[in-house]
Order: structure tokens, then sequence, then C-alpha cells
């Protein structure tokens, strides 16, 4: 975990970061469900959304020495409080886990979304109105009862979350077929007034279509409902496991 973190750019390229803005929105709404969830967990809501969890979990818990010395000069470089404090949490509950598993509780890994979207571009930053600036777009954290209402989020693998990243304005939707099912995801962006509808296909990649029509009327006439990105990336998801699956 450790060696993650320091591969991290915590202020890299703009554009690049800009070109991951929304699997980082993604990935930072997983991760306040998931503090939420840890924090209900411990009864420590005061603590939420960025802390180190496993003063909680394990009190007594402790690195050993050459790994304190280790994560204290990599916390040095790293900036904000709030960063230092979840790479510290991400790294001791490593090694937690790995010492003793059995002191965790049942619940998706922590810190998992947050360190993606450390590695997807770098830091986040509050602003002056309590909000998140995930650079490119602002992102209100809410409450933990807020967050523990949002959907779940598990398909953290990269062909997902670069699937999700695109310039522009996007809408998803996905045919809904007679038994409740659905397939046929298909988005919608609009960039600088140019409108480009595309089709995520069998090769997990978004390909041009003309299978979306004109309207919202007449969208929601040909069966097609919208989505939101959370959604749309358990399409995804489920479409990348699928072609990973062995015959």
């Amino acid at each position: 975990m450790l060696n993650r973190l320091r591969a991290v750019e915590w202020v890299g390229d703009r554009d690049h970061v800009l070109a991951r803005v929304m699997s980082r929105r993604v990935l930072m709404r997983e991760y306040l469900r998931r503090a939420a969830l840890w924090a209900r967990e411990y009864v420590v809501e005061s603590a939420w959304p960025f802390f180190d969890v496993t003063e909680y979990v394990d009190p007594g818990f402790r690195l050993s020495p050459e790994a304190v010395a280790e994560l204290e000069a990599y916390l040095d470089r790293v900036p904000g409080p709030e960063l230092r404090e979840t790479c510290a949490g991400a790294v001791r509950l490593a090694v937690l886990r790995e010492r003793n598993p059995a002191a965790l509780p049942d619940l998706p890994d922590l810190y998992e979304p947050l360190v993606l979207f450390y590695e997807r571009g770098g830091e986040f930053v509050r602003d002056d109105a309590g909000g998140l600036d995930l650079t490119g777009v602002s992102f209100r954290p809410g409450t933990p009862q807020g967050n523990l209402a949002t959907p779940a989020f598990q398909a953290l693998d990269g062909t997902v979350l670069d699937a999700l990243d695109a310039r522009g304005r996007v809408s998803y939707y996905a045919h809904c077929a007679a038994d409740g099912n659905r397939a046929l995801l298909v988005r919608r962006r609009v960039v600088r007034g140019g409108r480009h509808d595309e089709v995520f296909g069998p090769d997990l990649r978004w390909e041009p279509t003309d299978r979306l029509p004109e309207t919202e009327e007449a969208i929601a006439s040909a069966g097609l409902v919208l989505l939101d990105e959370i959604a749309a990336a358990g399409l995804i998801g489920a479409a990348t496991t699928c072609r990973g699956a062995p015959a």
C-alpha cells in the first residue's frame, strides 16, 4: 500500500486529471459511502469522512518502528491533513488486515476507492463552502446518513473506470427489456455544443451509434431509461466480467 501511495502524483498535469473527472467523482462517492458504513460500525460519525479507522478497529494496534519511520517520511511529502490522515489509515489498515484479518468487520475495504482516486489524479481540497474540489468538479460530501443511501459501486476495475471518463456533459441510457433486465448501454456526450452518441460495445469500448433518438420523449418511447453514473458503471462492470469469464 505504501508503495502504491508513493507513486501518486499529488499535483499532476491538469489535463490528465480533467480527463478522469468522472471516475474520480464516482470513486469519491464510493469512499464516502464506505466511510459512513465504517463510522456507523464503530459509532464515530463525528470523525467522518476522512479518518484513520484503525484506532477504532484496534486501539492497541501499532506499526513496527521501521514501518513508522517509513510512513512518517512519506507523509511529510503529502499535501494537506486529510490526505495525510487517509494515507496513514490506508497503510495501517492494510498492515492490520495482514496481521489479524479476524479483527476487521465484514465491510468493504474502506480506503481502496480513495487510493484509486489518488492514483487517478492526486489530491482533493476543501473549498470555502465546505465542498470538495476534485479538480474539474465541485463535490458536496453531505452527511454520513445521506451517504449510507448512496448506491454501492463495486466495479473498481481499471477498464470500468476508464470507460466512465469522457469529455463533455454525459447522459447514460439503457434499454429496459420486458423482464426488467437492462442491456445496450448508450450515452450522449455534449462537448462545446456538439453531440456524440455512443454505445458500449462488445470490445469493451465506446463506439458511435445511431440508436439514440433525438429527443427525450423519443428516447423514453424507445424503451430507454436514464441512468446515473453508478448504474452505468455497474453495467460496464457486468460486461467486463462476462467478457473476462472463462468459456
